[in-house]
């Protein structure tokens, strides 16, 4: 009789523990999957919104909508439902992206395919979660039109603060009678890490296009081995972004037209003035129909989009370095361009339709640019001494000058 006496309480007990523990892990989910939709609002290219909302202990499920923060050209639905576990939550949904200002579902509609689902598990003690979108492929036509899509996945991973993304596309061909574009595969690598309401955050990206080929009858054009890598950073003084594309080749006529790769970096954009428009216009969305669009938004965003220039923004060509076997030509240098933030009261965006306020723009820009090694044929494009090896392309109140002399009229 002992011993049955102390079944009932235990059973009860971990009955309650087991309630408890689910209660809680539906209650965790919720609340990281709310902080993860504020920061993703937060950061400002977005609105972000949760509807269709049902909570319980066992499951939950929703909808999130993410749409551009102006215009209605995309939506993005994602249906989801929730299975709470006590160590961890399942979920899967539906990815459903609209077009337009009638919101056209992609797939269903444009697309003879049916919309992709996403699958993830939400750890409950660790905060984390991973999951992926797997693409179908799909083949659509429309007259002598013709999309093929060989299909792809994404997938990641991540905690609040601190996510990870890896997209790969498979091959995707366009044809339009004679003519045809080619892609991929195409793989996009990317981090985003932040503090709490995207104050600051990092976010580094890796584009590889491994092929991308132009063909019609009297051109083709192919381009292997594209990689872009970006790295931007927005601290509390500044937001910087940080860029480099390599090109693998490009070939035409059987022959290497181009080879080599840009690097640029651009500085010095105000931090405090950024966050400001992007309030505003997080504001401006919040209105809905009655948001302000053209010219008058313009007009409200001004202030605050050249106070982003107070620290005089600049930009740096960190390396150019670019072949031309096909053509006989070479570009190897570097150089940046600086903008001149006194009295910032003097330019206006709205009046950038006016021949006088458009020159005040450019007379704010100076910087150098230096051609090392330059073909003797640009040499002689610019009227220079045919043994000209440097060329100082100089900047000076938005007048270019090369070695000294005025930019030829050819070049203006």
């Amino acid at each position: 009789m002992r011993k049955e006496r102390l079944i009932v309480p235990v059973v009860v007990g971990l009955a309650v523990v087991w309630a408890v523990a689910q209660l809680v892990a539906g209650l965790l989910f919720e609340r990281e999957l709310a902080r993860a939709i504020d920061d993703l609002e937060a950061r400002g290219e977005l609105v972000v919104e949760r509807t269709d909302i049902e909570r319980g202990w066992l499951t939950s499920s929703g909808t999130i909508r993410l749409a551009p923060l102006l215009g209605d050209a995309w939506q993005l639905e994602l249906s989801y439902e929730a299975r709470h576990g006590v160590l961890s939550t399942r979920v899967d949904g539906q990815v459903m992206p609209r077009l337009g200002p009638h919101q056209v579902r992609l797939f269903g509609d444009a697309l003879p395919s049916t919309p992709p689902r996403w699958r993830a598990s939400y750890r409950t003690l660790g905060g984390t979660l991973d999951g992926n979108i797997q693409l179908a492929p799909f083949i659509a036509r429309q007259g002598e039109r013709q999309l093929d899509f060989a299909g792809g996945e994404i997938r990641f991973d991540g905690e609040y603060g601190d996510w990870h993304l890896l997209a790969r596309l498979e091959a995707l061909k366009l044809s339009d009678g004679r003519a045809t574009l080619e892609a991929g595969p195409v793989v996009l690598e990317s981090r985003y890490a932040y503090t709490a309401g995207a104050h600051h955050f990092t976010q580094h990206d890796l584009l590889r296009t491994e092929r991308l080929a132009w063909r019609q009858p009297d051109l083709e054009l192919e381009a292997r081995d594209l990689v872009y890598r970006s790295l931007m950073h927005l601290d509390e003084r500044e937001l910087s972004i940080d860029g480099e594309l390599t090109i693998g080749e490009v070939q035409a006529a059987d022959q290497l037209l181009l080879t080599g790769r840009v690097g640029m970096a651009l500085s010095r954009i105000n931090a405090d003035a950024l966050r400001g428009v992007l309030a505003e216009l997080r504001d401006e969305a919040a209105r809905g129909d009655a948001a302000r669009e053209g010219r008058e938004l313009l007009a409200r965003l001004e202030p605050g989009l050249i106070a982003m220039l107070q620290d005089s923004p600049r930009l740096d060509v960190t390396t150019v370095d670019l072949d031309s076997p096909m053509l006989g030509l070479a570009v190897h240098g570097d150089g940046a361009l600086f903008f001149d933030a006194r009295h910032l009261d003097e330019l206006s965006l709205l009046g950038l339709d006016d021949e006088r306020q458009r020159v005040r723009w450019l007379s704010r820009l100076d910087g150098d640019f230096t051609w090392h090694d330059v073909p003797t044929v640009v040499a002689l494009w610019l009227g220079l001494p045919l043994d000209t090896r440097t060329l100082e392309i100089d900047v000076v109140r938005g007048q270019v000058r090369v070695n000294g002399r005025p930019l030829p009229p050819l070049w203006r």
